[in-house]
């Protein structure tokens, strides 16, 4: 039985899932349905607590009586998360993989069809003599000035060890998302339900994500106890089911104690939601000291809503800063993350839900 304060669960898939994004979807307003890995934390907290819901043998239907058991979106009671992340297994072992950094770029490596080498661009620095900008004179310095251009790949991933050594400034070895998942798409027609005949124009096509071997989601969890040690879990769209395993601990992504100096990166893991849109109003209500963003990476934003099942309607969409999003900032004092970001995360919303999810390494140029 689960009793740990916070328990490593990996899920697996049976068949494939569907994890969309923030946007509504139906046969006749929107034809595709893009498929996302990992799913948001959103998706993560529904499965475990409706199959809280289901081990307790409590009413869906009975909506005081599910909120009494597990709480509400917005409020999930003594559950908090930290994940999804995609890992796999290999002889027993369980190697986190996380999406490419926004300031990384391709360099030539030994030659191999799944991998590639990526490393950071050149650090912030002043913009060069003769160039101009009409940014604020207070505004954060460029990243990669120097840089060659280079012709940009699909998206990488990079395992744990290798996005440690990358974030210290050091070359790093990375594959290719083929490696861990492949992508199914599934075509539809949409039916008129009082007739049970097809709609016109209501073709549509939505894509599936199917892991490879040993390939899965890791999730952390903390709050549910009694749980069997392995079981089978509804998630995502159509409800796929996964196999869920407990697993032993894995090294935390985030040392409280760890104090820094200098320059150094916050790593996003898990998209994060800032009151100012890409940060918040103050970085320092998440250091023990005094920090200055100096600079920032990001790929866009991601848009975060869901379907509220109570309410029977699309909840509002929000906008994440998404998972590889990189922070550059400096100190000239000794500084540490505070406890309630290793509890909660680096977000303004979704705290403790697995959102801003963070990795954080000195930065050696």
């Amino acid at each position: 039985m689960i009793s740990s304060p916070f328990t490593h669960l990996f899920i697996e898939a049976v068949d494939v899932w569907l994890f969309r994004d923030g946007r509504p979807f139906d046969a006749s307003s929107y034809h595709r349905a893009e498929s996302m890995f990992p799913p948001y934390p959103t998706v993560i907290q529904g499965a475990l607590r409706t199959y809280e819901l289901l081990r307790r043998d409590v009413n869906l239907n009975d909506p005081q009586a599910v909120q009494s058991a597990v709480g509400t979106a917005d409020d999930m009671q003594e559950l908090k998360l930290r994940g999804p992340f995609v890992a796999k297994r290999v002889n027993g072992l369980l190697t986190r993989y996380f999406p490419q950094p926004a300031d990384a770029f391709s360099v030539n490596g030994p030659k191999s069809p799944d991998r590639s080498y990526i490393r950071p661009a050149s650090p912030p620095a002043a913009l060069p003599a003769g160039v101009q900008t009409n940014l604020p004179a207070e505004s954060l310095n460029p990243i990669g000035f120097d840089d060659p251009l280079t012709k940009g790949e699909s998206r990488l991933w990079v395992a744990e060890e290798e996005l440690i050594k990358y974030l210290r400034g050091e070359t790093a070895e990375a594959v290719k998302a083929e490696t861990l998942f492949m992508t199914e798409p599934h075509i539809g027609i949409g039916i008129e339900s009082s007739r049970k005949t097809t709609r016109d124009g209501a073709l549509y096509e939505v894509e599936f994500i199917r892991p490879l071997t040993g390939v899965g989601l890791s999730v952390e969890m903390q709050g549910y106890s009694g749980w069997p040690i392995n079981g089978t879990l509804a998630l995502g769209g159509e409800s796929r089911m996964g196999f869920y395993s407990v697993q032993p601990a894995l090294t935390p992504l985030l040392n409280s104690g760890h104090k820094i100096t200098g320059t150094f990166k916050v790593y996003f893991a898990t998209p994060a939601c800032f009151e100012l849109g890409w940060q918040p109003k103050n970085w320092n209500q998440f250091f023990e000291g005094q920090v200055k963003l100096i600079s920032a990476a990001l790929t866009g934003f991601d848009s975060v809503g869901g379907f509220d099942y109570a309410l029977r309607q699309h909840k509002p969409a929000r906008r994440y800063v998404p998972a590889g999003s990189v922070y550059y900032f400096e100190t000239d004092q000794e500084v540490s993350i505070k406890p309630s970001v290793l509890e909660n995360g680096m977000t303004d919303e979704g705290i403790g839900m697995g959102f801003g999810q963070i990795i954080l390494e000195e930065y050696h140029v």
